[in-house]
């Protein structure tokens, strides 16, 4: 960090109109097994999210995209989500997310836009398109559904959206080896949902050594959503801590 000029204020982190493409969809075991660093274990879904996420106007952090790879997981027997892989195009939050709750963000370009009658997400690293994510623009607002009976309410929406999320922190010390490693957990507060809409999604993922999307490969689609947010990103708190010494045995 430097003193002279810091790369972002303190928080806490206000995010407005927040908006968010998510394509779930079904992946190999074995793949997510790998990805999950213990003690967090599969939840038995089989499941991946890919996010593509637009953040227009976010305190102290500016206007920026990100995209990555989210599983859900558990942690001593509670459902969390675990932050896989993340890529972003804009420098504060890039260090900031890193430094201070372990986000494992790397620089890419990604892009979320309405293309005619399509929500369009794709993420380039290093000039190669290794994510495209499409989704039916609107199909289908979720508050309601064709019958006008109600089909899922924003408190549903909230609820998701404030569960545990957990990053894996890892901080080399000066002499290379870690200074830090651990499970920090957080989660959302002050969720305001401003829309959210389902429809017909997709997602294609490329192989490439420095952005490994696809080494969660795409087995079968699940679905897409799409929902406008506010919400406030707290401080941290730390669940397990490799460097801990362990107890002794006899």
């Amino acid at each position: 960090m430097p003193a002279a000029s810091p790369s972002y204020p303190r928080g806490p982190y206000r995010f407005i109109d927040r908006e968010y493409l998510i394509v779930t969809y079904e992946s190999e075991p074995t793949a997510i097994r790998a990805a999950l660093p213990e003690p967090l274990e599969p939840d038995g879904s089989n499941t991946v999210l890919y996010e593509f996420i637009r953040m227009p106007d976010s305190a102290g952090f500016g206007s920026y995209t990100e995209s990555g790879v989210v599983i859900p997981a558990l942690f001593r027997g509670e459902h969390v989500s675990f932050t896989a892989q993340m890529y972003l195009d804009d420098e504060p939050p890039i260090v900031g997310g890193r430094e201070i709750w372990g986000f494992p963000k790397k620089h890419g370009q990604p892009r979320l836009a309405i293309v005619h009658d399509t929500l369009t997400g794709t993420l380039d690293y290093a000039s190669v398109q290794v994510a495209v994510g499409t989704m039916g623009y609107k199909h289908q607002h979720l508050l309601y559904d064709v019958a006008g009976k109600k089909q899922c309410s924003p408190a549903s929406i909230i609820e998701k959206m404030s569960k545990t999320q957990v990053n894996l922190e890892l901080i080399p010390g000066v002499d290379g080896t870690l200074a830090i490693a651990e499970l920090v957990a957080y989660n959302l507060t002050d969720i305001a949902i401003k829309g959210v809409w389902s429809g017909p999604a997709r997602l294609h993922l490329v192989p490439h050594a420095n952005a490994p999307v696809a080494d969660l490969p795409v087995v079968r689609v699940l679905g897409g959503l799409h929902f406008i947010a506010d919400l406030t990103l707290p401080y941290g708190r730390v669940r397990h801590n490799y460097l801990a010494p362990r107890p002794a045995t006899s």
